[in-house]
């Protein structure tokens, strides 16, 4: 008897640790609002970001894939979904994410984010029809939907290319695509481990992006961009991308994926402190591609 309740402690700290794992990659993911927005607004393009989001993602998850014995147990079924959780990731989430945040505010982008329970919940019951939805949760549907609608539409009915309000609008799409893709990513990652799955992710998106976004990073040299935005690129890059997506998917493979979103109310907590502490962002810089000709 005094075994079988020191694994169950056992199994309970270890769930609580990938709570915690969730709780620390929306902390970061939080903080990553504001870096983008200083960054794609004072010195470089959203598609640059993007790119080396990818490429940092890629250096470090492709080894698992490619040296993993797990590697050689992916089904179709899996690889199926696997590419279609890539495309949500690549260009559903982290490309709309970083454009989105181009036009709109921190604290707005990262509201938007507090969605993802309410995609996720909407996610879970269309793929098992026998999962039981309380009115209670279609209250908070309908509200977090309600509230998605106020940001969107505050400045009038009608979305506007490259007003703040297309700029939630395109963050919302990246919320959805996050949403979905915790939930249809799920077993693959039960089933091959998370370092695996992420590894293939990135072998697929480098295969995707390259072609098209390598031109946006080939001729820039990023050391001449002052030092303050070298050390938000590369809070980005590592402890914005590399860090929390694995965080995030550790903790997806070991709990619900309701859990996943549930820890995303945490994102606007920290994207509001930075906004405060940190000031309103400046447009005073040089972006890293550019000259004075250019302004």
């Amino acid at each position: 008897r005094d075994a079988q309740e020191s694994r169950g402690l056992g199994d309970v700290y270890k769930r609580q640790r990938y709570h915690y794992h969730l709780a620390l990659a929306n902390l970061l993911f939080g903080a990553n609002f504001s870096f983008y927005v200083s960054l794609t607004r004072n010195y470089l393009d959203f598609q640059q970001i993007f790119m080396l989001q990818v490429l940092a993602a890629s250096v470090f998850f492709i080894p698992f894939a490619i040296f993993s014995k797990r590697s050689y147990r992916i089904t179709w079924r899996d690889f199926g979904n696997i590419l279609v959780v890539t495309l949500l990731v690549v260009y559903g989430w982290m490309y709309m994410l970083l454009w989105g945040a181009s036009f709109t505010s921190p604290i707005d982008a990262s509201t938007i984010s507090t969605l993802g329970p309410a995609f996720t919940l909407i996610t879970a019951h269309v793929m098992n029809r026998h999962m039981k939805v309380s009115w209670v949760r279609m209250t908070g549907v309908a509200l977090a939907l309600a509230g998605a609608a106020v940001l969107l539409f505050d400045e009038g009915p009608v979305l506007v290319r490259g007003s703040e309000g297309y700029g939630n609008a395109l963050v919302l799409v990246a919320v959805v695509a996050i949403a979905v893709n915790t939930v249809i990513i799920k077993p693959s990652l039960e089933r091959l481990g998370t370092l695996v799955v992420m590894g293939w992710y990135y072998i697929i998106g480098l295969a995707i992006t390259a072609p098209f976004f390598w031109r946006y990073v080939a001729r820039t040299d990023f050391f001449h961009l002052p030092l303050n935005g070298q050390a938000e690129l590369l809070y980005i890059l590592i402890f914005g991308t590399v860090l929390p997506m694995y965080l995030l998917y550790r903790g997806t493979e070991k709990l619900t994926s309701v859990h996943t979103a549930l820890y995303r109310y945490i994102q606007p907590v920290i994207a509001g402190i930075l906004a405060i502490t940190r000031g309103p962002v400046s447009y005073t810089h040089l972006r890293a591609h550019e000259t004075p000709e250019h302004l």
